[in-house]
């Protein structure tokens, strides 16, 4: 291992290297392509999976939703056109039929699909919003971060039907006054007294929810707009590790069944299932990091081998000059240590060039990612382990490839390499 730290051997290295500038420069490049390659397609295709998460880290990543339509095909007596609404009891339904749900919460609103918007006033503020009749179980689907001193609705709240709401944070701004707590204050939704519980704070990545939403008991909704037993529609989280694709054919196969529809009616039930987009975004993800992969490590091992062809020239134009050595005692792992350490050389330069030159790409789309709001993109980045499993992987393929110069200069006999012209 001393010949490593030997200044005689480095010397003879960057001698055998300027000998060969332009074949070393451009097999260099070869290899560097191959790390840049795997570093900027991995990299940008972590920061569109980074960027989903970010866009929906508030909503549950197995969520769907589930609404009626009216029917496109006559089934059991029923005509064509047949309006269909969802009910309160198709939950425990739902809930026994589809063990893969965890979570399902009927929703209904009053500002959307057709119904117009509430009104809804405060002293002399007033303006219009959409109002959400729900339950406490939609904050596991979606998240509602609630400022200090205030809460979501509770148990209770339903249970009572009480007269509560919890507005978000532009609605709060619009109603009142600026510093001023609007928790415990009462605002008029309809010409109706509600008593403010909390405040709903919105932020990037809060899922499907506005800033100016505003949420009441679904027992209140009932009441106030009698609406009866009907759902608008079904928000509901499955389980981690099922498949959100059949779970969401599982739900509509069973409503169907509920309300009487033709099986293969594929009108009567909408959905969206944000798990299956998710599903694809990751996938794609993957196949990028996949396909970054192969394609890296392809060049990274077509470079490699150009340094293994340029050190067998190299060698064979030294054939005397590593006679001599030999001649004046160098061993023949001296000889072979020397070619190795030089293979592994130019693979590690080449290689630290490359994830200079990806890190900066990546930074590069980062800075030009940042403010953009239209489409989702966070951070591309690749993790050092795996930067750091690269670089092994060149290295070792450095010395394996230079194992074969090496041992072609191990093979050369002095007397034969001196009678070399």
């Amino acid at each position: 291992m001393r010949f490593i730290f030997d200044r005689d051997t480095w010397q003879e290295i960057f001698g055998s290297i300027r000998k060969n500038k332009l074949r070393t420069v451009i097999t260099v490049i070869g290899v560097l392509w191959g790390i840049f390659i795997y570093i900027a397609l991995s990299g940008s295709a972590k920061g569109l999976d980074n960027g989903f998460e970010e866009a929906f880290k508030f909503t549950a990543m197995n969520s769907m939703f589930a609404w009626a339509r009216t029917t496109s095909k006559p089934y059991e007596g029923y005509k064509t056109g047949r309006r269909i609404n969802l009910k309160l009891q198709d939950v425990e339904t739902l809930k026994n039929r589809v063990p893969e749900i965890q979570y399902i919460a009927p929703r209904m609103v009053k500002g959307m699909f057709g119904s117009g918007p509430a009104q809804v006033v405060r002293g002399k503020h007033s303006d219009n919003y959409s109002v959400y009749g729900d339950y406490p179980v939609s904050s596991k689907i979606a998240t509602k971060q609630i400022y200090n001193g205030g809460r979501f609705l509770n148990d209770e709240d339903i249970k009572y039907s009480r007269k509560v709401c919890a507005i978000g944070e532009k609605a709060e701004a619009d109603l009142f006054e600026k510093g001023e707590e609007a928790v415990g204050k009462f605002i008029r939704i309809d010409n109706i007294y509600f008593q403010v519980i909390g405040v709903v704070k919105y932020k990037e990545g809060g899922g499907l929810d506005s800033d100016t939403d505003i949420h009441i008991p679904f027992t209140t909704f009932q009441k106030i707009y009698n609406t009866g037993d009907n759902v608008g529609w079904f928000a509901i989280a499955a389980y981690d590790d099922v498949d959100v694709v059949q779970v969401e054919k599982d739900i509509k196969s069973t409503l169907k069944k509920i309300h009487d529809i033709h099986p293969e009616d594929e009108r009567a039930i909408g959905s969206f299932n944000l798990g299956e987009m998710f599903g694809r975004i990751m996938g794609f993800s993957k196949g990028m990091t996949f396909l970054s992969l192969i394609v890296g490590i392809a060049t990274i091992l077509a470079g490699v081998i150009g340094i293994g062809n340029i050190l067998l020239i190299s060698v064979k134009e030294r054939t005397k000059e590593l006679g001599v050595r030999r001649a004046l005692g160098a061993t023949p792992g001296e000889v072979r240590g020397q070619i190795i350490l030089e293979s592994v050389f130019l693979t590690l330069v080449a290689g630290i060039m490359g994830i200079i030159l990806g890190a900066g790409v990546l930074n590069l789309i980062n800075n030009l990612t940042a403010n953009n709001d239209d489409f989702p993109y966070t951070n591309p980045t690749v993790p050092i382990p795996l930067v750091l499993a690269s670089l092994a992987i060149m290295v070792i393929l450095g010395t394996l490839i230079g194992l074969i110069p090496a041992q072609r200069a191990v093979s050369i006999k002095p007397i034969d390499a001196l009678r070399e012209e």
